[in-house]
């Protein structure tokens, strides 16, 4: 396997080698400015100009009888500066300390001694005293000051905010422009942020990596072949699509199929997301797209991949005012201009990706645009099988592994559901310590990503128990019993995420569904519930999932379908859109009260066919309902042992097609049973 870990050990480099060596820290520029900043505050709380250490007034009175004393300053009214003479700092040893520069040779020009006062009249009161046997001429007067001075202190005072500031507006430029160290993004926040995949960065899938889409896989391929071929196009006069826009619901492979696009066509290929046009600076969207186009222009023939295009290219003026965008539709309005403008795009095909493509711009889906609208849906049975093949490949499997099994299985599964299944059931079987991934690795993988989590331990009172276990039953005996509906595959009371048990059926692939189908079905939904009301005589809440499907059902097929004979060949259903912002409905009050009337008779009807059947077979439903609380779980092999063979599965409908002389010359008409009968899957 070559994503094994001894595989990876040998490609390791050796230790000689310079990509072996521990990685140095890099640089970063930030830290040069929080270096910056934590050396101004610095400064600012240097004194560069003295050397000033705190003294008392006792010292202050002895400098002064001693004619130490040269000046002495009040400073604010609350702290005595002192200055010494020059002689005593030269020749008094008690001043050393003071005496020279903080920075520098030379003698300290003063304060170089400081004290706190509480009172300017108390100390000029306790100063006259003490030098009241000097004569007038000799004595110190104190001089007054307001502030501290100091060419350095003052300078950096006032420009430490300034310069935090201007380094906080830089940083934050930075952020909004989205570039990392270099300097700031102020003049290229409107530049593009596409990521450009050529020669130089070039991508490693291709087509064959993509499973289970070959419809769509030939559209873009002749896109491909357009790139590598163009001559074989264009002596016929024919031109390429301008653009192609991949519709689908999420996880169907759009994204990987661009992948695959910029793999093989081997041209400069720009991706980016939709959201990266929009911006909080008004104008920055519509820059974007044409420093994008100019880009794919100077590097013609060249692609452009816009995933999630709906971030852009919702339709203007479709929603209410009130949340409109006028940024939004700018840079939709530049893109519509640069797709098919008056400017010449020869050369760039554009390629988006959504799976909302009911809400985009139909200035935008028009032919000269997007011209083709690539339909990736969930894969059918078939596309299932190729899909397991590719994430199975990396995969250590266990020989007993049926992927066809497996596609049968997981319908409705998209490829990134079944990505998650292979992974889930690897992680299951490592989980067990198994030397391979076994068939039940999958199953259980399949129960964990449907049903939930399974919950051992959770408290289940008996009677609960007994009730799910007739509830689990009623759907499996209803299902088995009734033609229309999928045939069963296992039947659970073991708890699982919000649920005390589940059902799991093998549905078929089928894209018509007729009203006996829809009437199997809600019956077989509605079996839990009737077998609690034939058993217990009540019934429970568990049967909320249930009914929610059955109303959604019942009212699509009144409503939607135009299955309902009262109703007739009425459809209320708004394929635009408009439907979720009108306030109003598409029909009176008296067709509504039709619809809710004929929604219960019909749910009603359900119900009253599911009981009889159930009470018909109330033998093999207590059957089963014992062996399920004994086993917890059964599987197919225990209903045909209760309730038989079930003559609605592919091999007993071919027994009885054999047994039916073929019409001579008449051809199966479309309503006939057998034309329209379907084997299941």
């Amino acid at each position: 396997m070559s994503n094994s870990p001894q595989t990876e050990d040998k490609k390791k480099p050796s230790g000689n080698s310079p990509s072996s060596k521990t990685p140095r820290f890099g640089f970063n520029l930030y830290w040069f400015y929080v270096v910056i900043a934590v050396s101004l505050l610095a400064l600012s709380l240097m004194d560069f100009g003295t050397n000033a250490r705190e003294t008392t007034w006792v010292k202050l009175a002895a400098w002064v009888k001693n004619g130490d004393v040269d000046k002495i300053e009040v400073l604010n009214k609350e702290t005595v500066q002192i200055t010494i003479r020059k002689t005593s700092l030269e020749n008094n040893p008690d001043f050393k300390a003071v005496k020279g520069k903080p920075f520098g040779n030379g003698l300290n020009e003063g304060p170089h001694y400081y004290f706190t006062i509480a009172s300017v009249d108390k100390f000029i009161e306790k100063l006259d005293t003490l030098q009241k046997d000097v004569p007038e001429n000799l004595r110190l007067e104190p001089e007054y000051k307001n502030s501290e001075g100091g060419f350095w202190p003052n300078l950096i005072s006032y420009l430490l905010p300034v310069i935090l500031l201007v380094v906080l507006y830089m940083i934050i430029l930075r952020r909004m422009g989205g570039g990392g160290p270099g300097g700031s993004q102020l003049f290229n926040i409107g530049k593009s942020k596409a990521t450009l995949f050529d020669k130089d960065l070039s991508v490693k899938i291709t087509f064959n990596d993509v499973a289970g889409l070959e419809e769509a896989k030939v559209e873009v391929m002749e896109i491909v072949d357009f790139l590598k071929n163009p001559k074989k196009y264009t002596q016929l006069g024919g031109k390429i699509p301008r653009g192609a826009l991949l519709v689908g619901p999420p996880g169907t492979g759009k994204t990987l199929l661009a992948k695959a696009v910029a793999g093989e066509a081997q041209v400069p290929f720009f991706s980016l997301s939709g959201s990266d046009f929009v911006e909080m600076f008004v104008g920055v969207g519509a820059s974007r797209v044409r420093d994008l186009f100019r880009q794919a222009k100077e590097k013609a023939p060249s692609i452009i991949f816009i995933d999630e295009i709906d971030a852009i290219g919702r339709a203007r003026g479709k929603q209410p005012s009130f949340s409109a965008n006028d940024e939004r539709e700018s840079t939709l309005n530049q893109l519509l201009t640069e797709m098919d403008g008056f400017g010449s795009n020869s050369g760039v095909i554009i390629l988006a990706a959504t799976n909302r493509a009911d809400i985009l711009d139909r200035a935008l889906l028009r032919p000269g645009r997007f011209d083709r609208q690539i339909y990736v849906e969930l894969p059918d049975l078939n596309g299932r099988k190729e899909i397991f093949k590719v994430h199975a490949k990396p995969l250590k499997l266990d020989p007993a592994v049926d992927l066809d099994f497996l596609a049968k299985q997981t319908p409705g599964f998209s490829g990134a559901d079944i990505a998650n299944l292979c992974n889930e059931a690897a992680l299951i079987a490592a989980r067990h310590n198994k030397s391979a991934i076994g068939h039940q690795d999958f199953l259980d993988a399949v129960d964990r990503i449907v049903g939930g989590l399974e919950k051992k331990n959770k408290i289940i009172s008996k009677h609960e128990k007994k009730v799910s276990a007739y509830h689990e039953s009623g759907h499996a005996a209803v299902s088995w019993l009734l033609q229309h509906t999928a045939p069963l595959v296992k039947v659970t009371i073991v708890p699982r995420g919000n649920s005390l048990g589940a059902a799991w059926y093998l549905p078929e692939e089928r894209q018509i569904t007729t009203s006996e189908q829809i009437m199997d079905e809600m019956c077989a939904a509605l079996g839990g519930r009737a077998a609690e009301e034939v058993v217990f005589g009540q019934v429970s809440t568990g049967a909320l999932s249930d009914l929610e499907k059955i109303t959604k059902q019942a009212y699509a097929s009144v409503a939607v379908f135009g299955l309902n004979e009262k109703l007739g060949n009425i459809s209320y259903y708004d394929s635009t859109g408009n439907a979720d912002y009108s306030f109003t409905k598409p029909y009176s009050e008296k067709t509504a009260e039709l619809i809710d009337q004929q929604v219960k008779k019909m749910i009603d009807e359900a119900y009253v066919r599911t009981l009889s059947l159930l009470k018909d077979h109330r033998p093999m439903l207590d059957s089963l309902a014992d062996t399920l609380l004994e086993k917890e779980v059964i599987y197919k092999e225990d209903l045909e042992r209760i309730f038989g063979k079930r003559k609605w599965e592919p091999e007993e409908l071919d027994k009885l097609a054999s047994a039916i002389p073929e019409p001579v010359a008449a051809e199966p008409s479309i309503s006939s049973p057998e034309a329209t009968t379907e084997p299941a899957a």
